[in-house]
């Protein structure tokens, strides 16, 4: 009887080295520096996407030159201890088909088409830059499917008093930008905590980061520029709906982001009764990667506190 407890026990302790080893495997692959590309088949085109964490789906939209490699792995691995983060690339953009559409308002049809295709019947959305303003688009344009909304590091839609300094023209538009333009472009380069956050979030975005696909040529940069002036145009009246809609939206800002200036929103502050703003001292236009502990604080207590 002995000697079959102890051969039961035996079997027991490898079988749960096994099911250790399988649990192991499964949440490295849920992380972001191994998580799978996978394609999203929409109408006319494929949009490249990861997925990782589970609970109430987070779609990012991103940045100007932004690809799926170009978030801070730890603010994305942070966000999926709460939730489903799914990452995604353009159309037209890195590894998904087609060309970026100059229209802001097809730009944002991408979150739907994506969000479809998933099977998602509500989401959050988050955007950093580019993708805030195209996150803003989505928000007034799918009110049923895009439950809150975070904006990280952008501004609002019309026209803005504050624009966005020569130096993001100077170090945006090289073909490949390197750490010390990156300091300029996201971090705040007066700051030695900035910089030293910001040299600790490259080398963690370096891990998985195949520059090869990140867009480098003005024919690209142009069609980020014409939504952005379909943007600023507001031919649709995106500023005035945004003070009208019921969605709650936290934006997330540095206090010197040379792109899109904080101070754009201090003017609407009043007049947007479901927007917050979080300000970061010493910040860029990174907020979420200098702070992504913090960030991602911030962002789940809003959506804890936040009543749609």
């Amino acid at each position: 009887m002995l000697e079959f407890t102890n051969s039961c026990k035996a079997k027991l302790a490898y079988a749960l080295s096994i099911f250790l080893v399988l649990t192991t495997f499964t949440l490295e692959a849920q992380n972001a520096l191994n998580s799978k590309t996978q394609f999203a088949e929409v109408t006319g085109r494929k949009l490249a996407y990861r997925s990782i964490g589970k609970g109430q789906p987070i779609i990012l939209v991103n940045r100007f030159r932004g690809t799926l490699d170009t978030w801070d792995p730890l603010f994305l691995d942070k966000l999926a201890e709460n939730y489903r983060v799914i990452t995604f690339d353009y159309t037209g953009i890195a590894s998904s088909t087609g060309t970026l559409p100059t229209d802001i308002t097809e730009v944002a049809k991408d979150v739907k088409d994506l969000a479809d295709f998933l099977k998602l019947k509500s989401i959050i959305i988050l955007g950093w830059s580019y993708g805030g303003t195209v996150a803003q688009v989505a928000t007034l344009q799918y009110p049923k499917l895009i439950t809150k909304a975070i904006l990280i590091g952008t501004g609002p839609p019309g026209k803005n008093d504050a624009p966005l300094e020569k130096a993001f023209l100077d170090r945006a538009l090289k073909p490949i930008n390197d750490l010390d333009d990156e300091m300029v472009l996201f971090f705040e380069p007066e700051s030695e905590a900035s910089v030293k956050a910001g040299k600790l979030s490259h080398d963690r975005i370096a891990k998985r980061l195949d520059v090869s696909k990140i867009p480098s040529t003005m024919d690209v940069f142009n069609l980020y520029f014409k939504g952005g002036a379909n943007y600023r145009e507001d031919k649709a009246n995106f500023r005035e709906q945004l003070k009208n809609t019921k969605t709650p939206i936290l934006v997330i800002s540095g206090d010197h982001d040379i792109s899109f200036a904080v101070e754009n929103w201090y003017v609407l502050s009043r007049q947007l009764p479901t927007t917050q703003i979080i300000v970061f001292p010493h910040t860029g236009h990174a907020p979420q990667h200098q702070f992504p502990e913090l960030t991602v604080d911030y962002i789940h207590s809003f959506i804890n506190h936040s009543n749609h």
